[in-house]
């Protein structure tokens, strides 16, 4: 059964930076695409980043160029770097796990941004 649990969140005024931690047990982490996800108060949980086994990364459009996913296979853990935080940024994010074509339907509690103005 996969754990994912989040932290790192908390408030930061615009154009500060967070890094934000997932750590992941019960899964073989190293062959395994993750990814992070937000959501915002009102709208639809959203993938902003995933990092795949080989360390290929994706952005949402909404983040490149100021977020950077990174992970560490010996620690299990997946990261978030997050720099020039702007308002729309605020959000509960959440790391997720591939199996196969399909995200896993198991989600850790997730970790607050907020990020003011």
């Amino acid at each position: 059964q996969v754990q994912l649990v989040e932290s790192g969140g908390g408030l930061v005024p615009a154009g500060g930076s967070l890094r934000l931690s997932c750590a992941a047990s019960g899964i073989i982490f190293s062959s395994r695409t993750m990814g992070w996800y937000r959501q915002a108060p009102g709208k639809q949980r959203e993938l902003v980043a995933i990092v795949t086994s080989d360390h290929s990364t994706g952005y949402a459009d909404s983040v490149k160029g100021r977020f950077t996913i990174l992970r560490d296979n010996a620690k299990t853990t997946v990261y978030l770097q997050m720099n020039s935080l702007r308002p729309e940024d605020t959000a509960v994010y959440y790391c997720n796990v591939r199996n196969g074509t399909r995200w896993s339907e198991s989600w850790g509690q997730g970790t607050q941004v907020t990020v003011s103005s």
